[in-house]
C-alpha cells in the first residue's frame, strides 16, 4: 500500500525525474530564482529545502550527500557557503513559489521559485514580472496615451510656428 507516499511523478520515469530535480535545484542554487512550470516548482520545493537543511549542518557527510544528489561541486559549494548561512536562523520554508499565469504556447501554468532569504532578490521585482506576463495593457489606456501624445505634438507645432 502506498499510504502517505506523496511523490509527484511529473509523468517521468524515476531516473529522469531525479535528474530533472537535481538540475532544477542546481539552477535554483546558481541563479537564486528560476521560472518553470507550477508542477515542477511544487516538486522542487521539498528537494531544495531538504538540501538547505543538510547544508545547515555543514559537515563532511552532508556535503557528500549533497554532491551525490546534485553532481555539481560548484553548486554545492555555493549552497554551503552562501545559501545555508543566510537561512541559518530560519527553521524551515526556505523557498517561495509565485504563480505567473499560463504560458502562451501550451497554456501550462507557470511559476517563479526563489529563495526567501536572498537580499538582492526583492518581492517587488517578482510582482513586476508577474504583472507584465499576466495582465496586458487595456485598449482604452492605449487609446488615451495616443490621444495625449497627439495633443502634445499639436501644441509643439503651434508654439513652433
Amino acid at each position: 500500500m502506498r499510504h502517505r507516499r506523496n511523490t509527484t511523478k511529473l509523468k517521468r520515469k524515476t531516473a529522469h525525474r531525479k535528474s530533472l530535480l537535481a538540475n532544477l535545484a542546481c539552477s535554483l542554487i546558481e541563479h537564486g530564482r528560476i521560472k518553470t512550470t507550477f508542477g515542477k516548482a511544487k516538486a522542487l520545493r521539498p528537494v531544495a529545502e531538504k538540501l538547505v537543511t543538510q547544508a545547515k549542518r555543514n559537515d563532511l557527510h552532508s556535503r557528500r550527500l549533497a554532491i551525490a544528489f546534485l553532481r555539481q561541486k560548484e553548486a554545492v559549494s555555493k549552497l554551503f557557503a552562501e545559501i545555508a548561512p543566510a537561512a541559518a536562523t530560519r527553521p524551515g520554508g526556505y523557498c517561495r513559489i509565485i504563480k505567473l499565469g499560463q504560458r502562451m504556447s501550451d497554456a501550462a501554468p507557470m511559476a517563479i521559485i526563489e529563495w526567501v532569504d536572498q537580499p538582492e532578490l526583492g518581492s517587488e521585482d517578482v510582482v513586476e514580472v508577474a504583472a507584465e506576463e499576466t495582465t496586458p495593457e487595456p485598449a482604452a489606456e492605449k487609446k488615451a496615451a495616443k490621444k495625449a501624445a497627439k495633443k502634445v505634438a499639436k501644441k509643439a507645432e503651434a508654439t513652433a510656428e
